[in-house]
């Protein structure tokens, strides 16, 4: 059934085929464009489309994971698709370092994606465009903004599991060091507040904020500031051992939904992790949390903008990088 359905998107897509040769050429310009393919691989949006498509079907969880897995890449040296490299002899990748260990998810979405369009266009799609595309499918798909992704990235040769452990913000660290790692990549105070948002979607490790629950900052108490209803739930869902470490609670109660509610629950002290909680308890973020908690329409169009911003981070293009035939080893 899945794949009559995608013959049938080939199909509709005939008509496109007839009218992309009055685009102009993205690709020989080297510089990043919706358009840069419309040319040489005109199916490639719904390609992405379906396979994520699939994927979030059989499990809405994907839809986190792989916004989750595409600001990974990009706050880690870049967007470069480095995230999706396996390790090898000669080099230990992003893979395995320790924001990412047993915690990733996604990549048989983006290797499947791929496959794909090796049949279609090979040697043609980055996978560092692959997995920005897919990224916004994916909050698309869970009720979020939609925005137009300028593509032409090419892909990096190399991967460093210290850069991950040191770039990739870690819930339990102060707002002050998350916002350092944003602007150190050229993002805004902003955009560390917008982006949070994503957390409205999925779900966290217990091991994630379990000192909230039991040993805040060394106290051996629970934070004081976490609402005693929501803390009373998290402890029955994470007890105080470390066998519950991977167990899973919604970072949002609409977890399964793109919206602002994330923002509400922050400002009713029912924010998940440390490093969501911080943001309306800073004066440089609070503001933002205010706002988004009641205009739903500025947060999506906000998290647009924020998103197109970080899918330029680092990027290589032209003659840098290169297009990998496949995603997880270089050419």
């Amino acid at each position: 059934m899945a794949s009559k359905h995608f013959w049938l998107f080939q199909i509709t897509l005939i008509s496109l085929n007839l009218v992309v040769s009055s685009f102009p050429d993205y690709s020989r310009m080297g510089q990043l464009s919706p358009y840069y393919y419309d040319r040489s691989c005109p199916r490639l949006e719904m390609i992405v489309r379906y396979n994520v498509l699939v994927a979030f079907k059989k499990d809405t969880r994907i839809a986190a994971s792989l916004l989750r897995l595409h600001f990974h890449d990009c706050i880690v040296d870049g967007c470069e698709g480095s995230v999706l490299l396996d390790d090898t002899i000669d080099m230990k990748g992003e893979k395995n370092a320790l924001p990412n260990r047993n915690s990733l998810r996604g990549f048989d979405v983006i290797d499947n994606i791929k496959t794909d369009l090796e049949k279609f266009c090979p040697c043609t799609v980055s996978c560092t465009d692959i997995l920005t595309l897919a990224a916004r499918e994916a909050v698309y798909m869970s009720g979020g903004p939609y925005w137009a992704v300028p593509l032409g990235r090419k892909d990096g040769i190399t991967a460093s599991d210290k850069s991950a452990n040191e770039q990739i913000p870690s819930p339990i660290e102060p707002l002050d060091n998350i916002i350092a790692k944003f602007t150190s990549k050229g993002l805004e105070v902003k955009d560390v507040a917008v982006l949070s948002g994503g957390h409205t979607i999925g779900f966290a490790q217990c091991f994630t904020f379990k000192r909230r629950l039991f040993d805040f900052k060394g106290s051996g108490k629970p934070d004081p500031n976490l609402d005693t209803s929501l803390l009373s739930s998290l402890q029955s869902v994470c007890p105080n051992s470390d066998a519950s470490n991977t167990n899973l609670a919604p970072l949002d109660s609409t977890v399964d939904t793109f919206d602002n509610y994330y923002y509400a629950n922050l400002v009713n002290n029912s924010g998940l992790l440390e490093s969501d909680q911080a943001l309306i308890g800073d004066a440089r973020t609070a503001s933002l949390v205010n706002y988004y908690t009641t205009n739903p329409t500025l947060f999506f169009n906000d998290f647009a903008a924020s998103m197109v911003k970080l899918g330029n981070v680092g990027i290589l293009t032209g003659q840098s990088g290169q297009i990998r035939k496949k995603c997880g080893s270089v050419n």
